[in-house]
This record gives C-alpha cells, structure tokens and sequence, in this order.
C-alpha cells in the first residue's frame, strides 16, 4: 500500500485503510470470532479501536455489505453477521442438478424461470419434482411464470446435423423438430395442468431465437443462473428405419455451473447480466414460436 500524508497518524503511525479495516473484520468473521446474527461494534466502537475516522469505518462496513458478509445495515443500529449463502457443492450433470434448484425455485410465491435452451427435454423431466408437490399440497405458489428461448424451424442448426449433407432435407434437423415440439408440448400441458387442478396462474410462452445457442442456461427467480456447456459429440440414432450419424449434444449431460446472487457481488453481478442479456433477446431478435 502507497502510504499518503491522509495515512499518517499524528503520533506518525500510519492509518489503516478501509480495505485493510475490512480484510481484519473478514478474518474475524471467517475464524468466527464473528458469527452469523453477532451485531458488529458500533461505528464509533470501530473508529476508536482502529484509530480512524467514523467515514473509515464506514467504506470498510460498505465493502463487506457489498460481499454479502452483513445484514440489517441500517443508520440506527450496527449491522449483523449475515448468514452464510447457500454452499451449491460442484458443477453437476443438468439432470442431477436442475431438479432441486428448481424445487427451491417453486418454494416462492411468484416463481419465474426464463430458460435458453436446444429443447425442452431437459427442463421437462426436471419439473417432475416440484408439479409432485404442488399436487401432494406441500407448496403452493400463487403464480408460475415460464419463459422459453428454443431455436427456429427455420434456421440451419450448427447441431445437430448430419455428418454427411448431400443438399436434400436433412433427417437429423426434422428429427430435432419433432421432439423440440413434442416435448415443448408436454412441458406446457404439465404446467397449465396444475393451473386447472390447483387454481394457480400458469404463464408459459416460447419464442424462437435466430440462432444455435452454444449454452443452456436457466434463471430462477432472478436469483439464480444455471449455465452449461453443450459438448458435442459425433454419435448414431435410429430414425425412420434408418441410422443417422450426427455432430450432436446430450443437453442432459451438460454440466450445470451456479451462478448465485446472494452469493458474492461477482455472483450477483452474473445473475444481472444474465437476466439483462435474457430480456434483451425475449424483446428483440426472437420472435413468435409455432409448436408444430
């Protein structure tokens, strides 16, 4: 650290800065010597046993709001230690992964998901879970909000696609059609179901992007982002009595990333721009998408 003339004590000891006040109290919070619901020292506490200004005290307190390490930060009384963000563990295969986040997801009152994805298979058979316990009474959201970004019909796919093209329609891309729309068609009749069982207001809309998204990603409650890699593989699958051989990915081996915005200011700024970048496709780009 540069040491300025704002630095230096009277006495000629050097001041702490408020990064060094804030990496002292993250120590002590992280050995829990400060533990989560302890009420920090007041300002002035802190300002007499750090030999600093009230304002020092203040920057420090700011950057360790900003990290997610207080809670209840307000001018009438000091801040506590905020309880730790949830430990989300590894990186897990969508099909592994995606079930309980969404089950947590549904936990809320008013559950949003927008999802960008190469179908819907994935997502369909992960909401088995959460529709299980709506219709068991164990949660009851008021209202349930899907928004779907899937490819169009009328682009020519990255993948899948045929290994060798020879100009004619591709049976790999009408193969990916059908089960796009086929499995779409399932995700919306079991979510209206539990419209039509258990009074809830279900709104679930698709539009087609332009594009081959190169990720699947899934945002819950603007608080949460799930973001996996499509890994291509070339592989063979029987269609119409026929063997295809294809450059294709298994959207449900994908290994899902989380991205968590009570995490750290990193994690929140991600799930922002995620949630920005999401809305600016949905209004721009993309447009209406037809089930058949």
């Amino acid at each position: 650290m540069v040491v300025t003339q704002e630095n230096v004590a009277v006495n000629g000891s050097r001041k702490l800065s408020p990064q060094e006040i804030a990496d002292i109290l993250r120590d002590r919070i992280r050995s829990g010597d400060l533990k989560a619901g302890d009420r920090l020292p007041t300002q002035a506490e802190l300002a007499e046993e750090f030999n600093v200004e009230r304002g020092t005290v203040r920057q420090a307190l700011r950057a360790l709001q900003e990290d997610g390490l207080l809670s209840n930060v307000s001018k009438g009384s000091p801040p506590r230690i905020a309880e730790p963000a949830p430990v989300r563990g590894a990186p897990q295969p969508t099909m592994v992964g995606l079930a309980p986040r969404l089950t947590e997801a549904f936990a809320a009152p008013h559950v949003r998901v927008d999802v960008v994805s190469h179908t819907s298979e994935t997502l369909m058979l992960a909401l088995g879970d959460s529709l299980r316990r709506i219709h068991e009474g164990t949660i009851h959201p008021e209202s349930i909000e899907f928004r779907v970004l899937l490819p169009s019909r009328d682009i020519n796919l990255a993948f899948p696609i045929s290994v060798e093209r020879d100009g004619e329609e591709d049976p790999v891309h009408r193969r990916w059609l059908e089960m796009r729309n086929a499995q779409a068609h399932v995700l919306k009749y079991n979510l209206n179901a539990v419209r039509s069982t258990h009074g809830i207001d279900v709104r679930i809309t698709f539009r087609a992007l332009p594009f081959t998204p190169p990720v699947k990603m899934y945002l819950l409650n603007g608080e949460e982002v799930l973001l996996g890699y499509y890994m291509l593989e070339k592989r063979e699958e029987e269609y119409e009595s026929r063997t295809l051989e294809m450059y294709d990915a298994l959207g449900s081996q994908s290994v899902l990333f989380s991205f968590v915005k009570a995490a750290s200011q990193r994690d929140a700024a991600f799930v922002e721009e995620s949630q920005k970048w999401f809305d600016a496709l949905w209004e721009t780009i993309t447009t209406d998408l037809t089930l058949s």
